[in-house]
C-alpha cells in the first residue's frame, strides 16, 4: 500500500464517522439536548403564570427556551385549533404543547410517540401547573388534557380530577 493509498483510507475513515455522528444526531431528534427535552416557549413578557408553567418544565428536567412574544402566531403554526387555545404555547420533541400541560403528561407523549399535533389544557385550569400558586389558595379545579390528532380533532390524553 503506498502514502496515497493510505491517504484515502484515512479520508474514507474520517467521512464514516463524521456520517455516523451526524446520523446519531438525527437519531436524538429535534427536541432533545444531551438527553434533556428542549421545550421552546412563546408567552406574553409579563404573564405570571406562564413564568411558572416554565418554572415546572424547569423542575422536571426541560431546557426551556423563552420567547416573550409570538403566542397567537406560534399555535396557528403548529397547527392548534384555536378552540383548545390558552395563554402559552410550546414546541416539545416535535409536538405543539399549549397551555398549563403537566411535565408528567408531556413526557408520558414523548415515551408514547403518537402520531398527533401534541397537547392542549385548554383555558387556564386552576391547579394545574403555573395556575396552582398561594393566589389559589390550593383550589384545584378538575381538567383534562387533550390529545389533539393530526386531523384538528381531540381525545382526552389525561384528566386530572
Amino acid at each position: 500500500m503506498n502514502k496515497h493509498d493510505d491517504g484515502q483510507q484515512a479520508k474514507g475513515s474520517r467521512r464514516q464517522a463524521l456520517i455516523a455522528g451526524l446520523l446519531m444526531m438525527a437519531l436524538a431528534g429535534p427536541g432533545m439536548a444531551q438527553g434533556r427535552p428542549v421545550a421552546k416557549v412563546w408567552k406574553d413578557p409579563s404573564c405570571g403564570c406562564c413564568k411558572d408553567w416554565v418554572a415546572h418544565l424547569e423542575g422536571a428536567g426541560f431546557d426551556v427556551q423563552v420567547l416573550d412574544t409570538g403566542n397567537a402566531a406560534a399555535r396557528a403554526r403548529l397547527r392548534i385549533p384555536q378552540k383548545y387555545g390558552s395563554c402559552h404555547t410550546a414546541q416539545i420533541g416535535g409536538y405543539a404543547i399549549e397551555g398549563h400541560v403537566p411535565a408528567a403528561d408531556i413526557q408520558r407523549l414523548l415515551r408514547e410517540a403518537p402520531r398527533a399535533i401534541g397537547l392542549a389544557a385548554p383555558g387556564m385550569p386552576v391547579g394545574s401547573p403555573g395556575m396552582d400558586g398561594p393566589a389559589y389558595g390550593g383550589r384545584k379545579d378538575a381538567y383534562d388534557v387533550l390529545l389533539i390528532g393530526t386531523d384538528g380533532n381531540s381525545t382526552v390524553y389525561q384528566a386530572h380530577r
